[in-house]
């Protein structure tokens, strides 16, 4: 009688643990059936922060992947990826600065594509009685202050500036200037009155907060903006993706639609 009990306690201890083996493989299973795509990070020029929205929910909508973007200026973002930034694109707004990460061997120099031209410009608040229908306006003493990314690491800053010089008012204006980190900083002290103009992308014109005066590309270099796969990342391929969506057909109109000039176009 005992050694009934025992076997039919043993049995049922067996059985028990093979279904709770099942259990557990099916649940593995299921796991690894439900992962999504990879995460890529981005490092972006803060240029992009309207356009790139767009193209990061078109990225994830057509491949699956997730895209972490962080914007700053571009010279801030060479210098991180240059000191090993886990980054796995880099969005600049400055081609060279992609070109200097190559020499230094952080970028994977096949994956280098231009995507855009940028177009920088003034702007004022809507509702100010200030308002510049021509760079020189900005000599009226009313203006006291007038925002500009930083050229020493900022693209468009770099551009306003020589734009400034190009029409021979640079050095008068330059004791009004503050400088931002980059457009969205310069941005940003506009909308909070700490300014009484900036100058900002095209990309980043709101038409219901800013009036904005588009300066002559001719001003100023081309701002021939360059995006590439850095060197070292684990996800290569849905980073060359991502390269993909901001060139392919609906990454171009999306680019458009924010005031970039495509690299065909000019």
């Amino acid at each position: 009688m005992k050694k009934r009990l025992f076997a039919g306690i043993l049995s049922l201890l067996v059985l028990t643990a093979t279904l709770t083996g099942c259990g557990a493989s099916s649940s593995s299973s299921t796991d690894t059936s439900a992962e999504s795509g990879e995460k890529i990070t981005v490092a972006a020029a803060a240029d992009l922060a309207l356009a790139f929205k767009d193209i990061e929910a078109l990225y994830e909508q057509t491949t699956g992947n997730e895209a972490e973007i962080t914007y700053s200026s571009s010279g801030t973002a060479r210098e991180q990826i240059a000191n090993g930034a886990p980054y796995d694109v880099y969005a600049s707004a400055n081609i060279k600065y992609v070109d200097d990460l190559i020499e230094q061997d952080k970028i994977i120099a096949d994956t280098k594509e231009l995507y855009a031209i940028g177009r920088v410009g003034i702007a004022t608040l809507v509702g100010n009685s200030l308002q510049v229908t021509d760079a020189s306006d900005l000599l009226n003493p009313e203006y006291k202050k007038i925002a500009i990314a930083d050229p020493s690491h900022a693209p468009y800053g770099v551009a306003s500036k020589e734009a400034l010089e190009s029409l021979g008012l640079w050095d008068q204006l330059e004791g009004k200037m503050v400088y931002g980190k980059d457009i969205q900083d310069v941005l940003t002290q506009l909308k909070t009155g700490n300014v009484e103009a900036a100058f900002i992308s095209l990309s980043v014109v709101n038409k219901d907060e800013v009036n904005f005066l588009l300066l002559d590309a001719n001003l100023h270099n081309p701002l021939k903006q360059a995006i590439a796969v850095v060197k070292g990342t684990k996800h290569e391929e849905a980073a060359r993706k991502f390269i993909e969506t901001v060139n392919g057909a609906q990454g171009r109109e999306i680019m458009k639609k924010y005031g970039f000039v495509l690299p065909d176009e000019t």
